[in-house]
């Protein structure tokens, strides 16, 4: 009994395992069991979209024009990077050089807050174009009016043409919204979709969804563009919410990291910390394409 008191303890082993094969062993299937109800989770969501685009593609790609790709790549980006700053985390980690492993956490966690930075911007974005899909969820406008101006001397056609131009324009950018109901608009939607039904290439559920008496109904349309953007707000909000998460993890693994505590003998908290962070971004990568990239010739009539 004497000997057991000088037996030597791995570092981070828990006292239900027996060794650090046993808890490691274990903690790596609890993980990959995790992942795999994430992966029907996301599955579930996934395969909702895919059923609405492929009844109502016209409305699906319309929608997905009004997004920002470049602010989709640079998020697209942020994400590839983050996870080659995780993956070196762990080397490190396994190294037991407690330095690099505190900045390579670090640099993931700027590369996750900087994704939701952006994801900020393009969800603002939304909310002051009234393309948020839930009836009070977006700015809130009166009626612009616009003042008069003065009287010229000397009024030109020209002059006249151009101050045409900038009445119409400002009428544009100041829609009345009181409710802040969802508002979508798209000139060229009605004339790609009567350009589409002659030549036979709208779905039998966009023959009924579209039209109404045979005329085209634009609010029947933009409610099929409305369940695109709620489709859209429900996924990239909860692999915000994931990342968020994620971020989370990362301040207790750089706090864990700095105490020095990870090293060749002990690493699986990062290992398996690392394998959540791919899973985050390896969702977000199958999110662009499906969300912002499918149907990008739509406005272009092709």
């Amino acid at each position: 009994m004497e000997g057991h008191e000088h037996e030597y303890h791995p570092p981070g082993l828990q006292h239900q395992f027996e060794d650090m094969k046993q808890q490691e062993e274990s903690v790596s299937i609890g993980m990959w069991m995790f992942l795999v109800q994430e992966i029907m989770f996301f599955g579930g969501m996934f395969t909702v979209y895919l059923v609405f685009r492929s009844r109502f593609p016209m409305a699906f790609a319309a929608g997905s024009n009004h997004l920002d790709v470049v602010m989709g790549f640079a998020n697209t980006l942020v994400l590839i990077i983050s996870s080659l700053t995780m993956a070196l985390t762990v080397y490190f980690a396994q190294k037991g050089k407690r330095n690099m492993q505190v900045i390579l956490i670090l640099l993931t966690m700027m590369f996750g807050a900087t994704f939701l930075v952006v994801k900020y911007f393009e969800y603002s974005d939304k909310y002051h174009h009234g393309l948020v899909p839930i009836t009070g969820w977006n700015q809130k406008t009166k009626e612009h009016k616009e003042e008069k101006k003065e009287a010229s001397t000397v009024v030109t056609p020209l002059e006249t043409k151009v101050d045409a131009a900038e009445a119409e324009s400002k009428t544009e950018e100041h829609h009345a919204n009181p409710r802040g109901d969802f508002r979508w608009e798209d000139p060229k939607g009605e004339k790609i979709v009567h350009e589409a039904r002659e030549k036979g290439y709208l779905t039998v559920y966009e023959q009924n969804g579209y039209f109404t008496n045979g005329e085209y109904d634009n609010a029947k349309f933009t409610d099929k563009v409305r369940i695109f953007f709620w489709i859209y707000f429900v996924m990239t909000g909860l692999h915000a919410l994931h990342m968020i998460v994620g971020l989370i993890l990362m301040t207790w693994l750089v706090y864990k990291a700095w105490t020095g505590i990870f090293s060749a003998e002990y690493f699986s908290p990062v290992e398996i910390s690392g394998l959540y962070w791919h899973f985050v971004d390896i969702v977000w990568i199958f999110l662009f394409p499906l969300l912002y990239l499918l149907g990008r010739h739509f406005l272009a009539g092709g």
